[in-house]
């Protein structure tokens, strides 16, 4: 296994550089699948400084289509996806915690996933790739942090799924959580979403392009079935007050740039939500692969922490040790704020502490990544606190860690 970690520099206005690195795992990884995944790689960002105990450590977990790369500027000029809540003087202050962001295993941004390499044919993994779930990306997550010797995170924290990851760390690693952030998300999906789920995975394989996940032989991508998943996901991200806000039904202009003067009584793009959504598929298909698409919304399927214990999330929540903070959005209708309020009653029915925001935003599921005010006010009033624990009892000093200890 070898590992290799840098932290980003700061330049005059403080806007963190961030530079991934890889780590490189050989020990077989148990999946819930009943597969082992070995020689894998996750590739991650770190950003801030370790303090001298490493009590200060913040592990961030991605949602659907995000990865490692959390705040900052990449090499590319691409600002991390939440770059409005992490880094020097924001909520998440990098000045005063050492932020992790992992990719996770199945994904398509450089951690081992369907394009990768099978070790047993030299091509790559395709549809063949195992299954993973939530849990094992935690169990992986958890491994890296042995590598880099945090024994304790300060903050697991996520939003959508990277709340269900930071959930399932809480009950799965009790020990190894002293807070637990839970944004926008839940402690399962329900039928309906497991539909919207399914029905954007049907639209990739019914695409004649598809080839049964093994298309990077023939050299083609399934864009079209990537696109319309893509549209039938972004839709359940949004609300209905704040697309009527933005398109209304509102006709897009001519090609010409004049404006229309009545429907044109075909199939073709009229309305500006109409062309919206095709932009929003057409982009995604460029840089999403279709395979990590059906493995993360299965991920998303099979979650469910309370269906070992016969559908009683109190029990299931039984062993979580850590603080929490969980928040929702009145106009989340995917991750709804009674899904978080069930997280709630039942942390609060294990003796847990737990601060709880109910924010109203007009933006649906997408509020969490968005820079509401109030909302960005309840995490960083709640990080500021712990800040000033572990102010008053961590010592000043910062680690620097040794790459040539943890290269082995």
């Amino acid at each position: 296994m070898s590992a290799a970690l840098s932290q980003p520099a700061l330049d005059a206005d403080e806007t963190l550089h961030s530079t991934p690195r890889v780590y490189r795992f050989s020990a077989p990884l148990p999946l819930a699948c009943g597969i082992s995944l070995a020689d894998y790689e996750l590739v991650v960002e770190t950003y801030g400084e370790l303090d001298a105990d490493r009590s200060n450590a913040v592990l961030i977990c991605h949602a659907l289509n995000a990865s490692h790369h959390v705040a900052g500027v990449d090499d590319k000029g691409e600002r991390g996806w939440w770059d409005n809540m992490v880094g020097p003087g924001k909520a998440v202050d990098t000045r005063r915690f050492f932020v992790i962001g992992v990719n996770n295993l199945g994904s398509c941004f450089g951690s081992t996933g369907p394009r990768s390499a099978n070790p047993a044919t030299g091509k790559p993994w395709g549809a063949d790739f195992p299954v993973v779930t939530v849990e094992d990306w935690v169990d992986a997550q958890a491994r890296l942090l042995d590598v880099m010797g945090i024994e304790k995170l300060a903050v697991v924290m996520g939003g959508s799924l990277g709340g269900m990851q930071a959930l399932s760390w809480s009950i799965r690693y009790p020990e190894r959580v002293a807070h637990c952030a839970v944004i926008a998300s839940t402690p399962r999906l329900s039928a309906q979403n497991i539909a919207f789920n399914d029905v954007a995975r049907t639209a990739i394989l019914s695409d004649p392009d598809f080839h049964g996940g093994h298309y990077y032989e023939h050299g083609v991508v399934p864009a079209r079935g990537l696109r319309v998943a893509r549209m039938i996901g972004h839709i359940t991200y949004l609300s209905d007050d704040s697309l009527a806000e933005k398109f209304g039904r509102d006709l897009r202009a001519l090609a010409d740039g004049a404006p229309r003067e009545g429907y044109g009584f075909g199939f073709g793009v009229e309305f500006e939500i109409e062309s919206y959504l095709r932009y929003q598929g057409e982009k995604f298909s460029r840089y999403f692969d279709a395979n990590t698409y059906l493995l993360i919304t299965k991920a998303l399927d099979y979650f469910d922490p309370a269906g070992r214990h016969g559908g009683d999330l109190t029990r299931a929540l039984a062993p979580a040790r850590a603080k929490f903070l969980v928040a929702s959005f009145t106009t989340d209708w995917r991750f709804s704020p009674q899904r978080s309020r069930e997280i709630v009653q039942a942390l609060v029915a294990n003796g847990r502490e737990v601060s709880y925001a109910e924010i109203d935003a007009p933006h649906g599921h997408d509020a969490f990544l968005l820079e509401d005010p109030r909302y960005h006010a309840v995490v960083r009033n709640w990080f500021e606190g712990i800040a000033a624990d572990l102010a008053a009892r961590t010592p000043a000093s910062a680690v620097t860690l040794d790459l040539q200890r943890l290269a082995t």
